[in-house]
């Protein structure tokens, strides 16, 4: 039988990849409204390090080991997470796989299906996974992480950096999530199913994170005003949308 940590009152949220980067600072952000938060983390050490930083600041953490392309960890995962609680207020799906931005011409299908296992089959996973503990809240609610080189609008705009950026499995794996969220989105009213780009798509700016070797121009704060705007939305907020930290944005 679970054991609910979580009061009435008190939302809790998982985060996928929430050892660093825009996971992190979402997870301090979280926390800081005193949020419960599942902190997700394929490397335990970082992971462990990660959640007594966030708890030295005063936020609820619990660490979950979780690799989102291991079938086996992810159930491992619902497990422990139901050892706390009996439901899933909020699901974020942040761990991403840059991949190495190989040409078009050299790329093969190892090179693509390597960043998919991540960025798409990965939130498969996890969001089938946690079904039962999101259906179980009151406004459940899931945020995909994606990004503005997911969206053909961007990527065919030559005003735009990445219609540049000649690569296949980053950007097309992104354009896939997208599509996915809105298909649960359709297919899973009670369950708001929302995408966040932490750049801003009209200013051609992204936020600095170790994917991009922080060459971003936007804070990890700034890159995660999206996914928190997503995080908290309530039961009457909009679900299969596209946004950034400036609005919506075109698919």
């Amino acid at each position: 039988m679970a054991v609910n940590v979580t009061s009435a009152g008190q939302t809790s949220v998982l985060i996928t990849g929430g050892n660093k980067g825009l996971g992190f600072e979402a997870a301090r952000r979280l926390g800081a409204q005193g949020w419960t938060v599942f902190l997700g983390s394929r490397d335990e050490d970082r992971g462990r390090a990660a959640a007594a930083e966030l708890t030295a600041g005063g936020a609820d953490v619990v660490l979950v080991p979780l690799d989102v392309t291991s079938q086996k960890s992810v159930t491992e995962a619902v497990r422990l997470v139901r050892e706390h609680t009996d439901r899933l207020d909020v699901l974020i799906n942040n761990a991403g796989a840059p991949g190495n931005a190989v040409a078009p011409a050299d790329a093969t299908a190892e090179e693509v299906h390597s960043v998919y296992d991540t960025n798409v089959y990965g939130p498969i996973r996890v969001t089938h996974a946690f079904l039962p503990l999101l259906r179980a809240a009151d406004n459940p609610r899931v945020v995909m992480v994606s990004s503005g080189v997911g969206s053909f609008a961007v990527v065919t705009d030559p005003g735009q950096p990445s219609s540049q950026m000649h690569e296949l499995a980053y950007s097309s794996s992104k354009a896939a999530l997208n599509m996915i969220t809105v298909r649960y989105a359709q297919a899973l009213p009670e369950i708001k199913f929302n995408l966040a780009t932490p750049g801003e798509v009209a200013n051609r700016k992204f936020a600095a994170t170790d994917m991009n070797r922080h060459t971003g121009q936007l804070t990890v704060t700034e890159g995660t005003d999206s996914i928190i705007k997503l995080a908290t939305i309530d039961a009457d907020g909009p679900t299969g949308t596209f946004i950034d930290r400036l609005g919506p944005i075109s698919w």
